[in-house]
């Protein structure tokens, strides 16, 4: 199975689907930091955006590869990122897995290796959630962040 990228002119809304496989975490966060990186000129505010949208898309993207692949038919995941006017980026993915993301019930231990991938998004995105009602099995787990990309 092959991973297919959507970049379209500045501005526009990008999409990528690829295999849930944990090597393709790579592939997606590069992918959504030249996105961003084509949207508008550079700026200390912007490089901090894009640094921060890189991060929680790599976190999420995370999830729902482990989700897929613990699922009993494990499905492509889908990225997908949109501007909107006021200069925020909002960015979703989506995998055919059941559950739902659940927040560690406290801080994990420095030793730990999982648990602060929602804690981050809780600290970085202006808003986040989880949708159920997408087409077909799944959830949709997006989050948005502020700050000047126009």
């Amino acid at each position: 199975m092959c991973a297919v990228a959507v970049l379209p002119p500045p501005g526009g809304d990008f999409s990528f689907t690829f295999p849930p496989d944990v090597r393709w975490v790579r592939s997606a966060r590069e992918a959504i930091r030249t996105a961003l990186g084509a949207v508008s000129p550079s700026s200390p505010e912007k490089a901090d955006l894009v640094e921060k949208t890189t991060l929680l898309t790599s976190e999420v993207v995370t999830n729902a590869v482990v989700a897929s692949l613990n699922s009993v038919r494990p499905s492509p995941v889908a990225l997908y990122a949109a501007w909107t006017p006021a200069g925020a980026v909002r960015v979703s993915v989506h995998d055919s897995a059941p559950g739902v993301p659940q927040p560690p019930a406290g801080f994990p231990l420095p030793e730990d290796e999982h648990g602060r991938g929602l804690l981050l998004i809780d600290l970085y995105a202006s808003d986040w959630g989880v949708c159920h009602h997408t087409p077909g099995p799944g959830k949709l787990v997006w989050f948005t962040i502020t700050g000047g990309l126009r």
